[in-house]
């Protein structure tokens, strides 16, 4: 089978040809038709990630065909359209990760390639209403976004949310699952064109976080402050988060893209009583809650690009240097 591979970091991807994987016990071959970037495969290419083994085959968001199982796996399951949830070894906490906790596509093989092994128990039948290419587009970023929204930060409907950064893949679901939800959602971006793209998505405004006073030009075209945040920046930027702020509010932090938090006013926080939810990736059944959701609402994610296997390189650069506007996938068989 082929597959793309990084054999050094901060080297270029290639494309090699591999043994299919043979599933084991309680695991299906899934054949590959489409893959999605995350940030976390360029991060790798450049060797900003923790423990990296090389060479790999990175890709952590599938969607294809089961085409063989494993031992102790109902062969029902042979020919099922599926997509893939990416993480494994949660633990026993629902509140945050255990250290057995991994993500696919390195260290083990992950879905940049035609051929790729899960555990049964890590498959969802495709929503009937996405093609392979969009159902791909979903796993690891839609379920960042829909714990931070729900199990983090308890999102109800009329809240008004503030999703910082839109433009990358968590945030445009944070911006879709919350406008789904019946709340009223604002964005920043540091582009005028994609915020107007999220307010086609169902936002109500936002500002450019570029400029010097964007916290207050954005509570003046809210009217208020704000109930949900989610944010991937962190940064200097955080604490206007603190000032825009409902009392009661809840924010929810996923990200680093700006750097460390400084300076933070400890009596903003415990007066308003604000809680500040940090939150990675998601359990099994927070996956399972955000497929449904996508199903019930019949969502469909933003794709940015379309790029076939062989231009795999081509397609690390374009989320490297920032230019897409939602999720880059892999066309694969």
């Amino acid at each position: 089978m082929r597959a793309v591979t990084l054999k050094e970091i901060r080297k270029p991807l290639k494309i090699v040809e591999k043994e299919k994987p043979e599933p084991g016990e309680g695991e299906v071959l899934v054949q590959v038709k489409a893959a999605a970037l995350n940030h976390r495969d360029v991060w790798i290419q450049h060797g900003q990630y923790a423990n990296i083994q090389v060479p790999a085959v990175l890709g952590s968001d599938g969607a294809g065909v089961v085409t063989e199982t494993g031992a102790k796996v109902d062969k029902s399951w042979i020919g099922k359209e599926v997509m893939i949830d990416p993480s494994t070894g949660w633990g026993n906490n629902p509140r945050a990760q255990g250290k057995d906790f991994k993500i696919l596509g390195m260290p083990q093989q992950g879905a940049f390639a035609e051929y790729v092994k899960v555990p049964v128990a890590n498959l969802h039948d495709k929503p009937e209403h996405l093609s392979f290419e969009e159902a791909a587009a979903i796993p690891l970023a839609g379920v960042t976004a829909f714990r931070a929204l729900f199990t983090r930060c308890d999102l109800q409907q009329g809240d008004r949310v503030l999703v910082t950064g839109a433009g990358g893949g968590v945030a445009l679901f944070a911006v879709q699952f919350a406008v789904a939800a019946g709340a009223e959602v604002w964005v920043t971006s540091s582009s005028e064109e994609k915020i107007e793209r999220a307010k086609a998505l169902g936002a109500k405004g936002g500002v450019n976080y570029k400029s010097e006073d964007w916290g207050k030009q954005l509570k003046e075209q809210a009217g208020g402050g704000f109930d949900v945040m989610i944010d991937s920046a962190g940064g200097e930027g955080f604490a206007q988060l603190i000032r825009l702020s409902n009392p009661g509010a809840r924010i929810g932090n996923y990200g680093r893209t700006a750097g460390t938090i400084k300076e933070l006013n400890p009596a903003e926080i415990f007066w308003k009583q604000i809680s500040i939810n940090g939150s990675t990736m998601g359990t099994a059944q927070d996956f399972a809650d955000m497929v449904r959701f996508v199903k019930d609402k019949e969502l469909k994610p933003v794709v940015d690009e379309v790029f076939p296997l062989e231009e795999a390189e081509q397609a690390f650069r374009r989320m490297d240097e920032g230019k897409q506007f939602g999720k880059i996938v892999l066309k694969v068989s």
